[in-house]
């Protein structure tokens, strides 16, 4: 790996092929990995995705699955702008070094977004942003169990056409969204 690049583990939307690219010029998928330890969990509201946003908690004995991409330095902070990742800790989203295990068993050295949220109950996801993670995570080829837990995840119904694109998004963009996640719109308010 050249210092131009860094791995990070996507384990909710961004695993799928569709709106990674949408949002990064070249993400080099590398392969499917687990974080140990850790689960999925939903919590806080994501304006994005009308319901809980994605993150993941300490839970021993699970696994959270997701994958690993390389990616450019700039393309990693076009996906922070994406995820608000702010260098302060005031944004929705802090990187966290840690490292995965993947399929065939090598460890990598990682980056991955964790929500950033102030303790309550965990939030239902919108079925649309649940759908997306599922259809990701059928895409890069994660466990069946997994898939399974997936689907057992409660969701509710979104209000409005999600994905949302926020106006300051526009020029993050690389294309159109051609996956089954939605309408991109974009709202008259934040």
């Amino acid at each position: 790996m050249s210092d131009s690049h860094h791995l990070i583990f996507s384990y909710a939307a961004n695993m799928s092929p569709e709106l990674i690219a949408s949002r990064c010029s070249k993400p080099e998928f590398r392969t499917v990995a687990r974080l140990p330890g850790h689960a999925l969990a939903f919590f806080d509201y994501s304006k994005r995705w009308d319901g809980g946003a994605a993150t993941f908690i300490d839970s021993p004995g699970e696994d959270l699955w997701g994958v690993v991409y390389r990616l450019s330095f700039w393309d990693a902070e076009r996906l922070d702008s994406w995820l608000d990742v702010k260098l302060d800790g005031t944004g929705d989203y802090f990187l966290f070094p840690t490292e995965v295990m993947g399929a065939n068993g090598t460890t990598y050295p990682v980056l991955l977004y964790r929500k950033f949220y102030h303790g309550g109950p965990q939030q239902p996801p919108s079925e649309e942003y649940l759908e997306t993670i599922l259809a990701g995570a059928l895409s890069r080829g994660l466990p069946a169990a997994y898939l399974e837990k997936l689907r057992r995840i409660t969701a509710r119904k979104a209000t409005f056409p999600v994905p949302q694109l926020f106006e300051h998004e526009q020029s993050l963009t690389f294309g159109t969204l051609s996956c089954d996640c939605g309408a991109l719109k974009t709202p008259t308010t934040l």
